[in-house]
């Protein structure tokens, strides 16, 4: 028998107990970074909103440096990009493509003239009901 045959049929890998400590080490790294990480994708989501109704903040005063006054509650913010009807000064669209949804896929809330300033623009948040804490809190242009 030669020397590289006496070393290929010698065991080689690794045992069970190695491959059960590397998985208990994983558990506990897992266990340690998982929640943060989950954290970070659902603050993301508010932060998303938050910029999103900045932006149509924006839209809405450029608007309103055209036309005069801001949009009715009942034109909404699809004012923003389709003219309202009667609408002299209107040189949109103010958006690019469509008025855009919140993180949730649900429509912002828009009411002009507004109970916590000029105008509200509202989103419920991850339940899409007012209130709540956390990712179910409301984003709002008045925070």
């Amino acid at each position: 028998m030669t020397k590289s045959t006496r070393n290929r049929t010698g065991q080689s890998g690794f045992t069970l107990m190695e491959l059960l400590v590397v998985l208990a080490i994983l558990g506990l790294l897992m266990s340690l970074v998982g929640p943060q990480v989950l954290n970070q994708l659902g603050g993301a989501k508010t932060k998303t909103a938050a910029i999103q109704i900045k932006d149509l903040e924006q839209a809405l005063e450029m608007y309103k440096l055209d036309v005069g006054h801001f949009p009715s509650s009942n034109e909404g913010l699809q004012a923003l990009v389709e003219k309202p009807a009667g609408k002299a000064g209107w040189n949109g669209p103010y958006l690019k493509g469509s008025v855009p949804l919140d993180p949730w896929n649900r429509e912002y809330l828009y009411k002009y003239p507004g109970d916590r300033g000029d105008l509200d623009i509202i989103s419920y948040g991850q339940n899409g009901t007012p209130g709540g804490e956390g990712e179910d809190a409301d984003v709002t242009n008045a925070n």
